[in-house]
């Protein structure tokens, strides 16, 4: 069966009102979501916009693309509130099945990109999500005598509860409301900075760019979430080198920042994708097919999420890729080469060459 691949902006609006909106990827516009089992939003929050607390069916990454963002969570079976204050470039796991809220206390807008996966989801391929109060309330769905009987309420009580929020997804609070402060001494690891500096990156290639990934060894409560996170900030016409994901994970790649364009290779030595990109979009890619990003002249910065915590990489260029482990009498009966070339050809793959900056 042929793949459709294509990169596609969020498409459905799921809430817009005078606190922000949210919006998602339909698997009508990107197939791939669906049959890969991933899921994507945004969550747009105005200055004083307050998401109400919630819980969804899936586990995914949140990555903040501007601003600033106060956020509450519980943990099933938890008594406490832990809040974290997250910003630009920071990266937050949310497991299913968490309690969240997300308040914009800054004078700015704040903007998340949320990647995941469905696997348990009721939709596959979209996030659900359960609502805490509000008009899509869990207790809103009760009978109120069932609600009085639970807390030990008189009925007006139980309706007022229920029912005094009169807004869905997202409210606009009053000027002058001051939220909780981040939590002291939080015991584990709940967010981190992935779009860092050029010193703190953890792969740097002068002139072309930083590669920054989180897995379960930053967060071990990646495991039980099967996720894993990456960032990749290219210069002006830096390229990404061409790899796969050997375990046989998939990849969604946001592009975060900036436009260029994406190539992916599959089984039939043609490409499945070889397009232009920008600022926006969503593109997934499938199971064991080879992806490389080329970025315009001012540059691009990308988002991806594997379905696994631990993804294995293999490169198709540099001192760690396949041309330089094979002898040569493979590499060239396999390309049909000579020996000269094949020697020129190995030592173009001496270096790492995981981004390669523009060539002179």
């Amino acid at each position: 069966m042929e793949m459709k691949l294509v990169a596609e902006a969020a498409d459905e609006t799921a809430y817009e009102g005078d606190g922000g909106g949210y919006y998602s990827w339909s698997t009508s516009k990107s197939p791939l979501l669906k049959d890969s089992k991933l899921g994507a939003g945004k969550l747009l929050l105005h200055p004083l916009g307050f998401a109400l607390p919630h819980y969804a069916d899936s586990s995914k990454f949140g990555y903040v693309l501007q601003g600033v963002c106060t956020v509450g969570l519980v943990a099933p079976n938890s008594t406490e509130e832990t809040v974290v204050v997250i910003k630009k470039g920071d990266v937050i796991p949310l497991p299913s099945g968490v309690v969240s809220w997300w308040f914009n206390g800054g004078e700015t807008d704040m903007t998340i990109v949320f990647i995941g996966e469905t696997t348990k989801a009721q939709i596959p391929g979209q996030f659900t999500y359960f609502f805490m109060a509000g008009v899509l309330g869990i207790l809103r769905g009760f009978q109120s005598d069932v609600v009085a009987k639970v807390f030990g309420l008189s009925n007006k009580e139980a309706e007022d509860i229920a029912t005094s929020q009169p807004d869905a997804l997202i409210v606009k609070l009053k000027d002058g409301i001051e939220f909780p402060n981040a939590s002291e001494d939080v015991k584990e690891k709940l967010y981190g900075a992935i779009d860092t500096p050029e010193p703190e990156a953890g792969v740097v290639v002068k002139g072309g760019g930083i590669i920054n990934s989180l897995t379960e060894k930053d967060f071990p409560m990646l495991v039980g979430m099967g996720l894993s996170a990456r960032f990749v900030r290219l210069k002006g016409k830096a390229i990404l080198a061409p790899t796969y994901v050997a375990d046989g994970s998939v990849q969604s790649i946001y592009v975060a920042k900036g436009s260029g364009r994406i190539q992916v290779v599959g089984g039939d030595g043609t490409p499945s994708f070889d397009d232009e990109v920008g600022e926006g979009e969503l593109m997934v890619v499938p199971q064991f097919f080879a992806v490389t990003v080329i970025a315009d002249e001012f540059g691009m910065e990308l988002f991806s999420i594997t379905n696994t915590s631990k993804p294995v990489f293999e490169q198709l260029a540099g001192k760690v890729s396949v041309w330089k482990a094979l002898s040569p009498v493979v590499l060239q009966s396999a390309l049909n080469i000579s020996p000269q070339l094949d020697k020129i050809f190995r030592s173009k793959n001496t270096e790492s060459l995981m981004i390669i900056p523009p060539r002179s």
